[in-house]
């Protein structure tokens, strides 16, 4: 008999070294992980990060998490950064805005700075989900934090509307006095935030990776994180979310022999429905029929004025509310500042470059994203990433009508999703392939997709 000298043969040595150098960056792994989580629930709880200090502490925490990065590359002794597809438009984006500052592009040089530095956040976060939570170890823990977080943030939101003094944590008094809803002037940030949180429980409640009482606890979150959606009162928000549910039933539906996706969906749908009743709220619904825009449309024409004035490099990031005065027409004594549009305020800030970029950027998350989220039933990874990418279809939707991606916190978040969906597989992710060669070699043929069910499935 005859052996191909090219056969691979994985030993118990060789496994438990494989193992060894797996965990000798454990801690800093646990501490990027639950690192990110934090500062993404504190830039929500600091009033999304709007105000100056918050700002500051978001940014400061963002350098310590690539500090820490930094560092666990030192303690592995090789640099590791994975091919994730969005690198590439994300860092040209940031070349854009540096262009505007040092070729004088920009109508306020000191605002497009300043927006610059916030934008360096915004990719170290996109670096550290992408790098540090793709293995499926981090998304389990990953996915959980933001699952409590979020249910623990609804419920809280929800009993501030009960008892609502018009104050945030009733003792804070915004500056800007809006519909103020959990810990933001604005109930349609609020929305945003949830319909990027949602899709995680309400994917992992439909897959086979949670049993019996863990499954009925994470739906019952993803229904309460859903039903405070409708309770905010936010149109964008209610449309998205069933936008969502209908997306991930027409993405899964037809890959299953089963109607429990639809059965499920329909489920969510009838319970928040009773929640709302039960509340009675049901009278929030009625806001579905009041389609009215306010001056939204007006200043998307306004934009347009402002765009055919500098369409290649834009005004400017960061410039919007300093230059559209001069363009408004009008009449409010409210101060504009956001167009209520993110896609619009891109194109008048960025011009044609900086939203070719964003095309790019979602073609590139959308191309591969799919595909690694075709695992969703039986995998971790594929379940997060395909949370993710229903949570950001979510906010890309909402940005038509409103400003989410303005809103620090909600930016953050987007781009974490983005990282997350978008990021190849990890080695220790990826189903094991026979590494017998010839017709000598003795084994069963068998890998891992075959046995998915009982690898993947919690005893």
């Amino acid at each position: 008999m005859k052996i191909s000298s090219y056969a691979i043969v994985d030993t118990t040595d060789s496994i438990d070294l494989e193992r060894r150098r797996g965990r000798e960056p454990g801690i800093l792994q646990w501490v990027l992980v639950l690192g990110l989580c934090a500062l993404l629930i504190f830039a929500v709880l600091a009033f999304g990060a709007v105000d100056g200090w918050s700002i500051f502490v978001f940014e400061a925490g963002a350098a310590v998490l690539f500090l820490v990065w930094a560092a666990k590359q030192l303690v592995s002794r090789q640099v590791k950064l994975s091919k994730n597809p969005l690198y590439l438009p994300a860092s040209l984006f940031f070349g854009l805005v540096l262009a505007q500052v040092a070729l004088r592009r920009s109508a306020y040089g000191y605002v497009t700075e300043y927006e610059a530095l916030q934008y360096v956040s915004y990719g170290i976060v996109l670096l550290i989900g992408a790098e540090c939570v793709r293995e499926e170890s981090a998304r389990k823990i990953f996915a959980p934090v933001m699952i409590v977080f979020g249910a623990g943030y609804a419920f809280f939101a929800l009993a501030q509307e009960l008892t609502s003094n018009g104050k945030i944590f009733w003792v804070h008094s915004p500056q800007f006095h809006g519909g103020v809803y959990g810990s933001y002037v604005n109930r349609d940030d609020y929305a945003g935030l949830m319909e990027m949180l949602v899709p995680i429980p309400f994917v992992l409640s439909m897959g086979h990776l949670l049993r019996g009482g863990k499954r009925a606890l994470v739906g019952a979150c993803a229904v309460l994180m859903a039903g405070t959606i409708f309770l905010s009162g936010s149109r964008g928000g209610m449309i998205v979310f069933v936008l969502e549910t209908v997306l991930f039933a027409a993405l899964t539906l037809g890959k299953r022999r089963s109607p429990r996706t639809a059965l499920g969906s329909m489920a969510v749908c009838v319970l928040i429905l009773a929640l709302l009743i039960f509340l009675g709220k049901g009278q929030v619904l009625g806001r579905l029929g009041d389609l009215s825009s306010g001056n939204r449309l007006d200043i998307a024409k306004d934009s347009l004025r402002m765009f055919s004035k500098r369409p290649v490099w834009g005004w400017g990031l960061g410039t919007f509310p300093t230059v559209y005065p001069s363009y408004r027409s009008f009449y409010s004594n409210l101060f504009v500042n956001e167009a209520h549009n993110d896609y619009a305020q891109l194109l008048v800030e960025t011009g044609l470059l900086g939203f070719w970029l964003m095309l790019w950027f979602l073609v590139r998350l959308y191309r591969y994203g799919l595909p690694t989220s075709r695992r969703w039933e039986f995998q971790w990874d594929g379940a997060v990433s395909l949370a993710a990418l229903l949570g950001c279809t979510g906010i890309l939707f909402h940005s038509f009508v409103d400003f989410n991606l303005q809103i620090p916190a909600n930016a953050a978040l987007f781009y974490v999703l983005c990282g997350l969906a978008a990021s190849p597989l990890a080695e220790s992710s990826k189903p094991e392939r026979s590494r017998s060669i010839g017709n000598g070699a003795t084994g069963t043929g068998r890998t891992r997709t075959d046995n998915a069910d009982s690898l993947a499935r919690p005893t």
